[in-house]
């Protein structure tokens, strides 16, 4: 099981923690690429930009496949219980290790969670106490509306 998540530097890790909220919200690619490109320019010309650390999904359908039921329990037993490996994490919500591995991978990949190294062990960390999902429902919203018969 190879993980190509690359760990975080210690700094990031102690401002992620700083941190209580996750916002995750959906967004069209163009306004993704907006809301990136305000916040460089108002970086450059030293004023001050929305730092709420934010996960962007382009459609209602890709937030709904990546933030699960079961996903959401994964991250609650995490942050409620503070395992101390990914097989303790499997342990708690009772599921294969080799699938609560890849999921936690996908998750460290998205900026949900870190990993801590101690030797061979990786421990999961979720790092906010609320997550906040914004659904904007802007019929002009471009490709985050999904159509449904």
């Amino acid at each position: 099981m190879n993980d190509t998540t690359p760990p975080l530097h210690p700094m990031e890790r102690e401002q992620l923690q700083a941190e209580s909220t996750l916002v995750v919200t959906v967004k069209s690619s163009d306004e993704f690429y907006d809301d990136v490109t305000d916040s460089i320019v108002a970086l450059e010309g030293d004023s001050a930009v929305d730092s709420t650390p934010t996960l962007s999904f382009t459609s209602y359908d890709d937030l709904m496949e990546t933030l699960t039921p079961r996903v959401l329990e994964l991250i609650e037993a995490i942050r409620r219980e503070e395992p101390a490996s990914i097989n303790e994490t499997a342990r708690l919500v009772d599921r294969d290790v080799k699938n609560v591995h890849e999921e936690l991978s996908r998750l460290a990949q998205l900026g949900i969670l870190f990993f801590e190294e101690d030797d061979r062990r990786k421990r999961p960390v979720v790092w906010f106490d609320e997550l906040r999902i914004n659904l904007p429902f802007d019929p002009e919203g471009g490709d985050t509306a999904t159509a449904a018969p």
